[in-house]
This record gives C-alpha cells, structure tokens and sequence, in this order.
C-alpha cells in the first residue's frame, strides 16, 4: 500500500521525477547482489519497485494525463515503462544480436551534454551525423538533459534499452528530418511505432493525428504516414546504432545504412521557407 501511494503521489507532480543519476543505467556494470543492498533492493539508484496492480493504476494515469497533454513529457515515460515490458524484451534481443547494439548493451554509452564534445561537434562539416544533430538541437532548443532517468522498469538491463530509446530520440529527429511540431513528432512517432513496438509509441501514433489540421492530416495519411511506417519496419535496429562513434559520419550514408529512404516531404525546410517568408 506504501508503494502504491507513492506511485499515486507521482502522478500528481512532475516534481516526482527525481534527479537522482542512475549509476547502474550509467554505466557497464552489471547489477550484483551488493548493489542491491546498496540500492534497498531496488535494480538501481532511480528504480522504483511495483507490482501488476501498480503498474496498471500508474498507466491508466499516466495515459489519461498524456492523452490530454501530449507535451507532459514525464507522463509519456511513466505510460512507456509501464507498458512496454514485452517490446523492450523483443527490443534487447535484437541489440544483443547485433554487434554494435551488443557493444552498447555492455558499454552503456549516455548521450547527455556532459558527454557531448560539442567544440568538436560543431567543427564538423554540414551534413555528418554531429553537425546536423547539433543543428537539430539548437534551432529547436531542445537539449538531451531533459530526457528523464528510468524508474519502473524491474529489470535493470531493460532499464538501460529504454533509456537508450529515449535519448536517441531527437536522433531519430535529425535521420528523418522531422521538426518537433505536431505533424513532426506524430510521423516519428509512428516511425517507432513499427520499429519498437512499443506500446506507447502505437498510442501516440493512433491518436496523434487527432490533433492535426484537415491540410496536415491529409499529408500524414497520403504521404509521411505510409513513409515512416514502411521505414520504420524494414530499417535496422536504431538503437543498435553507436552514434558516439559516427559523429563524422555523412548523414546521406548513414541513412543508407539503416535502410532509410529521404521523407517524401522536408518538413524542416518548409518550416524553414515558412520562416523565412513570414
């Protein structure tokens, strides 16, 4: 019951995100039998345990919040934990077999400011993978800090896979050339949606759409949906992907790689036109 209040507690304030580092997620290392001693029997340091029960009341919550606000960030995740156990087994499988999403699985790499070498990021040439993701960052003013710490995943390795999905979002961003808008983050949504299985990602890319107007929803149902879901299940794992290490990357060949075709529309520089024009 202790528990349960807690998680209830959580719903109501999106101060309950608390700003503790999750060392075990952070790392390499794998969890021991000390460290959950050290942890009070949590997986680790951010690790909130909860049972079916709890879990169900902390989604049904979660999703009526995110449902009337698809910007409270912090409802979305607690709804993706709560739900996605299933997928993020589908999805460590597939990073265990590939050798580069094995080499994160065990390196635990973070993409945060304080790992970023942005002197460097911004040296690089238009069109790498760092250049134009820096890019991204800026004219959105977005920042990779606010994705929050994993809490009610129990299974300290599945905690590190949705961690990862979390901060390769705005990546996915900068590989499909979507901007943060509505339209934007629907076909991104809907992208992962057919990559993760995930089943927050199926929910925002259902209902997603609701809030577009009768011009956009015409785009997305004639043309980006059919894109994103096509690439999105036929592209190689994304988080499987070290970027760290392909910052220098060309972001032309890099989306070849990974079996993704140019959108059929480029939302960011017709915003950028609109911009411009207005």
């Amino acid at each position: 019951m202790r528990r349960l209040s807690g998680a209830l507690s959580f719903l109501k304030t999106s101060s309950g995100y608390y700003r503790r580092r999750s060392y075990g997620v952070l790392t390499g290392q794998q969890n021991t039998s000390s460290d959950s001693k050290q942890y009070d029997g949590r997986l680790y340091p951010s690790h909130i345990p909860t049972s079916s029960a709890q879990k169900a009341v902390l989604a049904l919550g979660s999703g009526v919040a995110a449902l009337k606000n698809p910007y409270r960030h912090d409802m979305v995740a607690v709804l993706g934990e709560t739900t996605g156990h299933q997928a993020l087994i589908k999805l460590r499988n597939r990073m265990r077999n590939d050798p580069e999403g094995y080499s994160i699985l065990k390196e635990r790499p973070r993409i945060r400011l304080s790992t970023l070498d942005l002197t460097r990021m911004s040296a690089l040439p238009d069109g790498t993978l760092g250049r134009e993701y820096l890019n991204f960052l800026e004219e959105n003013t977005v920042t990779p800090d606010s994705r929050a710490d994993v809490k009610f995943v129990d299974d300290e390795e599945l905690a590190y896979v949705m961690q990862r999905y979390r901060e390769v979002h705005d990546l996915l961003h900068t590989l499909l050339s979507m901007p943060t808008n509505m339209l934007g983050e629907v076909v991104v949504k809907l992208f992962e949606a057919a990559q993760t299985g995930l089943p927050m990602c199926v929910l925002g890319a259902a209902l997603g759409p609701l809030r577009l107007s009768a011009s956009r929803l015409q785009l997305l149902v004639q043309s980006l949906g059919p894109w994103a879901l096509s690439n999105g299940s036929r592209a190689r794992c994304v988080l499987s992907i070290f970027y760290e290490r392909r910052w220098d990357q060309n972001l032309d060949e890099l989306r070849h790689e990974l079996n993704i075709e140019p959108p059929p529309v480029d939302l960011i520089l017709t915003k950028k036109n609109t911009s411009s024009n207005s």
